[in-house]
């Protein structure tokens, strides 16, 4: 079985463009649809259909006021409608945030990933990449922002998306990776 036989799905909220671009390195990684929640807080029928068929499932959304955005919230709510059903039990988690202080509470919003994946009956995925926290160090080293959950990025206020640092994204493109072997090496696991 190879990463290919392993179908994921990345879904996101992105209020300026920033979260969109982590969402398209994970996908990158993971190999993985993308699915956009809108501005209204929602995504399409098919990504629900989507959603249900994907062995692994990625998170994403912006930390505004110290949480994920409403619309993720709103859609993580509309996900109870899956949850009745255990229709994404046993699957494999995981998410990514980004915002513009350097902190800026994004822990709370991967927390909250991790429990709304619990609540369904999933099994998070960690980061697993070491912090760049040396002298050394520099902005466009992977995990520049010390997580051990899943990926955090930090984009200016006043930047572009296309000013983002490319350790983020390429801390989420290989957070995807991971993401996408643990469910392949599950899946593998239970063919057995």
């Amino acid at each position: 079985m190879t990463l290919h036989d392993i179908t994921t799905a990345v879904v996101y909220h992105s209020g300026h463009g920033h979260t969109k671009r982590m969402g398209e390195a994970a996908a990158e990684g993971a190999a993985a649809s993308l699915i956009a929640i809108d501005d209204e807080g929602d995504i399409p029928d098919d990504g629900w259909e989507t959603l249900d068929a994907a062995e692994a499932i990625i998170f994403g959304s912006p930390t505004y006021m110290g949480g994920p955005s409403w619309q993720f919230k709103k859609f993580a709510d509309a996900s109870s409608k899956p949850w009745f059903q255990d229709r994404w039990k046993n699957k494999i988690f995981g998410g990514f945030t980004n915002s513009a202080s350097l902190n800026g509470d994004k822990l709370n919003t991967l927390q909250y990933f991790v429990l709304l994946a619990g609540q369904h009956g999933g099994l998070w995925v960690s980061l697993a990449i070491k912090p760049a926290n040396l002298k050394a160090s520099r902005r466009d080293d992977p995990n520049r922002m010390g997580s051990y959950i899943a990926p955090m990025a930090q984009s200016d206020a006043d930047a572009a998306p296309g000013d983002m640092a490319e350790g983020d994204l390429e801390t989420a493109r290989l957070y995807g990776l991971r993401v996408a072997e643990i469910a392949r090496r599950f899946a593998a696991g239970r063919s057995r």
